[in-house]
């Protein structure tokens, strides 16, 4: 195989939850273009449709799968009636930023439930289908998008009001996903579907970065390479994971975060 073969996905199909998102349409480009056909996953059908649509005039091809990654019973219907998956990635979180006066158990209710119940439910209602694949493959690949807070806490002195913060029941929930992931590597190992997490850092949106340019600054000086991340940067280690690129890779945690926890 070749260097360049090792990082193609002609003939799989990948099933993306929050592909619309900053990073989750990243992630799709990526993919795609590596030759994959995408299944997207969102809440919002008409943002997928324009998605899609997109995708569709870069030669991509995809579907669209609106739902809550959360209900347990349409994700489980959803994955019985597939006959192909060779790619799951967990990338959907449902959190809201509040300070820490502010924040509710429903709060870590909610973000407890969308990153890590919802992942494993995805993951063992997918099961079947992975374990196929990786019988025709090789192996099979499950990405579950985690985040530099599950390891690091954020620093208070960087945001501009508390609200901003990365709240806790965010990291809380993400570690969380990063200790799940670990544990279905070891269980889904011997049927060759390999789990591995994915830990980006800051990767601020360009609405961010205008509105509190000064906000920006303080996160690119805290990394090694003294800037952040550009939404185009998390393609390659989404498509290492996901490719036979990683094919020895499991239980691992792939940190991309410019060298922000490495300090």
């Amino acid at each position: 195989m070749s260097a360049q073969d090792l990082f193609r996905l002609d003939g799989r199909v990948v099933f993306l939850s929050g592909a619309a998102g900053h990073l989750g349409r990243e992630m799709a480009l990526a993919l795609g273009h590596a030759g994959a056909t995408l299944i997207l996953n969102g809440r919002n059908l008409a943002r997928l449709e324009a998605f899609a649509a997109e995708l569709a005039r870069s030669g991509i091809e995809s579907e669209c799968a609106s739902f809550d990654m959360m209900d347990s019973d349409t994700v489980r219907r959803f994955f019985a009636a597939r006959p192909r998956l060779d790619i799951l990635i967990n990338n959907a979180v449902t959190m809201t930023p509040k300070s820490f006066a502010d924040v509710t158990p429903a709060d870590f209710d909610s973000a407890h439930r969308s990153a890590v119940t919802a992942s494993f439910e995805a993951i063992r209602a997918a099961r079947p289908a992975l374990t196929r694949a990786a019988a025709k493959w090789g192996d099979a690949s499950v990405i579950n998008v985690a985040t530099m807070y599950a390891s690091v806490s954020p620093d208070p002195k960087l945001y501009s009001s508390p609200d901003q913060m990365s709240p806790p029941h965010y990291g809380a929930a993400k570690a969380g996903l990063v200790q799940l992931t670990r544990h279905l590597a070891a269980e889904l190992g011997p049927e060759g579907v390999r789990v591995n997490a994915l830990s980006p850092g800051p990767f601020p949106t360009d609405e961010t970065t205008s509105r509190d340019p000064a906000f920006a600054g303080r996160l690119a000086a805290r990394t090694m390479l003294g800037r952040t991340g550009r939404a185009a940067e998390i393609g390659g280690p989404v498509l290492f994971l996901a490719s036979p690129a990683s094919s020895f890779v499991t239980g691992a945690v792939v940190t991309t975060d410019g060298g922000w926890t490495a300090w």
